[in-house]
Order: C-alpha cells, then structure tokens, then sequence
C-alpha cells in the first residue's frame, strides 16, 4: 500500500482561498488524497512536527480541521535523534527547518511519498530517495499507474 505523508501546507490547501486556479487544483486534489486514505487506497503518516506545526497555527478553523485529517494517520512518527541528524543534514543542504524535519520523518517512516504545496521544497528534494510531489502530480501519478 503506498504511504503518504502531507506537510502542512498540503493539510491547509482546501481551507486556502480557492479564487487562483493552481490553489483549487491542489485543493481538490488533497481532497481526493483524504478520500484514498479513508478508502484505505493509501495509508497516511502523522508526525510530532505536524502537531507542533499545527498548535502554532493562528487559524482555529485551519488547526481544527487539520487536527481532524490527523487522525486519519495509521502510523505517527515521532521526532528522534536520528531524525534530528538526518533534518540537519537537510538543512545544510538548503531545507528549512520545519522542512527538514518533515522530509525526516517521512523518510523515516518509509513513506514513499511527500505531499506539499511548497514548490521550493519539492524544487529542493528532487535528489531524494521518496518523491516530494504536488498534490495534484501525486495524484495524476497514482491515477496513471492505476490505468497500466
């Protein structure tokens, strides 16, 4: 079963405002991601740097939802000393912070994929072992290996 793990900007996209067209695709498509997940299609990762990252988010209505698509997570992984060394090892290499630490612990939770609506990251991960994609590709990806 593929197992994803969405950054907070991916959790976030639906509750963005939808009047660009790049932000209702990605919108959408992390709707379609959720519904794989309740499907049992995919299996969803949470981690303890998406909770921080969520208690720190000034929009109730975005943290509550958010808080809701966590417990969708069949597997949490939680910050460690490896996953610590490995974010700054990222980090040197030109990850921020939050960042880092998210492409640790999907990595360390085996997940095959990232999901993020950051472009830079993606942009920044493209040597990586798990693919960081756009909701929207990620989708679009399954959806192609579905119809071989």
């Amino acid at each position: 079963m593929t197992r994803v793990y969405l950054d907070t900007s991916a959790y976030n996209r639906p509750l963005d405002n939808q009047t660009q067209p790049k932000i209702f695709l990605e919108a959408q498509a992390v709707i379609i991601i959720l519904q794989m997940i309740e499907a049992g299609e995919a299996e969803l990762v949470g981690s303890s740097v998406l909770d921080y990252e969520n208690s720190r988010n000034p929009y109730p209505i975005k943290q509550k939802a958010m808080e809701r698509y966590l417990q969708l997570a069949e597997v949490r992984q939680d910050v460690n000393y490896a996953i610590c060394q490995r974010a700054e090892d990222l980090e040197r290499n030109g990850l921020k912070a939050l960042d880092a630490l998210h492409v640790a612990c999907a990595e360390a939770s085996d997940s095959q994929y990232l999901i993020t609506c950051d472009k830079r990251l993606i942009n920044r991960c493209s040597e990586l072992a798990i693919k960081v994609l756009n909701p929207v590709d990620f989708v679009l990806e399954l959806s192609s290996d579905d119809s071989d």
